[in-house]
């Protein structure tokens, strides 16, 4: 049982560890991903009421009708990325920071945006506490990426577009690789797209998901 008394990073430590006994058995095997899940404390990015469920491997509620990805999506998706350490990625959609959290002990610089300005301002906060420095959040649309920041080694996209948006892919570096679910609702597939050329894209289908909506110009009408 968790008790409702723990916090910060050395909160719920033995859960952690026992989180990320399950991811390997999941099949991630990257030692650096492993050991961020063990180093974020998943509890402090979500509301007290729900810290008893915070490491199950599930999706919960935040607010605003987003929810926290479950560990074991969010370990997919950065393992996806093949990140080696001195990457600047791009994340689409914030949340409660849980994916920012994640990339910033793995890579040098994230750029990450937001459309809901309290779940913002709520991530800025949760990141600072964990002394996530290396992360840059942003309020707007997402889904057309943030051009004056390009190119990317890496994008992750953490919410669910009816379609891949054709702007991200061109601020992808060469040999970056944007992963992302996408789709029609109810039947969502993660992808990871590969730029090998300047017009060429290489594509990947990393199995069904089911995410929140993707809001905006390049993905579902408000």
């Amino acid at each position: 049982m968790l008790s409702g008394h723990a916090s910060g990073r050395t909160g719920f430590l033995l859960v952690r560890r026992k989180l990320v006994e399950r991811l390997r058995a999941q099949g991630i095997s990257d030692p650096r991903v492993l050991a961020a899940f063990e180093d974020i404390p998943r509890h402090s990015l979500i509301p007290e009421v729900l810290w008893g469920q915070a490491y199950k491997d599930t999706a919960l509620p935040i607010g605003d009708g987003q929810t926290i990805s479950a560990p074991g999506v969010v370990a997919r998706m950065t393992a996806a990325l093949e990140l080696e350490g001195p990457e600047k990625i791009l994340e689409i959609g914030t949340g409660s920071g849980y994916q920012a959290a994640i990339l910033s002990r793995l890579v040098a610089r994230i750029i990450s945006i937001e459309r809901i300005p309290d779940l913002a301002h709520a991530a800025r906060a949760s990141l600072g506490r964990l002394g996530a420095q290396n992360v840059e959040l942003f309020v707007g649309d997402g889904s057309g990426g943030r051009p004056e920041d390009a190119p990317y080694d890496g994008i992750v996209v953490t919410a669910g577009g009816p379609e891949l948006p054709r702007p991200l892919l061109g601020q992808l570096a060469l040999g970056g690789r944007l992963v992302g679910p996408f789709g029609p609702r109810g039947a969502q597939q993660l992808i990871r797209v590969r730029r090998v050329g300047e017009t060429q894209f290489t594509q990947e289908t990393l199995g069904p998901c089911d995410f929140v909506d993707l809001i905006g110009q390049n993905g579902w009408p408000a």
